[in-house]
């Protein structure tokens, strides 16, 4: 009970911290051990939500407008998931994301002539839908429209967009069925 409550001190703690440095918390979020380097204000985050040990949120570039990274309300991110963008990443309300996720909105050019770090970065939108559920070590990449109530079994990496209701699985990711309703 006393561990409990030292990790509640600790995550009210960061809440007050992170948001101090500019990231925009509508409400409590339980916050373990975090982190997020830079560009605090890229990033918005609604409550109640849970972030959970080892989860880094990185936002890359110039500040913009609207956020680079946006979590919905109700959303569980589960350990040592990274959250990567440079234009848009967006997770919907109620989603429930596995341990070992990568999850971004970008990558590097593949022109010959260049090292891959000489590389203009292309940046795509990322957007996961409402009640997601995102198995462990996914990798979702950029430009992905990822729709409601869809599951991504374990191990995937989503390269193309992915229908509601549907349930993916594979490398790459591929509807293997649909949920219905019960």
């Amino acid at each position: 009970m006393l561990n409990r409550a030292i990790q509640g001190l600790t995550s009210r703690w960061r809440n007050f911290y992170y948001q101090s440095l500019g990231v925009k918390l509508h409400g409590y979020v339980w916050m373990r051990e975090i982190e997020i380097p830079s560009n605090f204000a890229d990033i918005e985050i609604q409550s109640p939500c849970a972030l959970d040990r080892g989860v880094v949120i990185l936002c890359s570039g110039e500040s913009q407008s609207d956020p680079k990274i946006y979590i919905g309300a109700h959303t569980y991110i589960n350990r040592n998931t990274f959250l990567d963008a440079i234009l848009s990443l967006t997770i919907g309300n109620h989603c429930a994301i596995g341990p070992g996720c990568y999850i971004t909105d970008h990558d590097h050019g593949l022109d010959l002539t260049l090292p891959p770090l000489k590389q203009p970065m292309i940046a795509k939108p990322t957007r996961i839908g409402d009640r997601v559920w995102i198995g462990a070590n996914v990798t979702i990449l950029k430009g992905v429209t990822i729709g409601n109530d869809t599951v991504v079994g374990a191990g995937s990496v989503v390269t193309k967009d992915l229908p509601e209701k549907a349930i993916a699985a594979g490398v790459p990711a591929r509807v293997i069925k649909y949920r219905s309703e019960q």
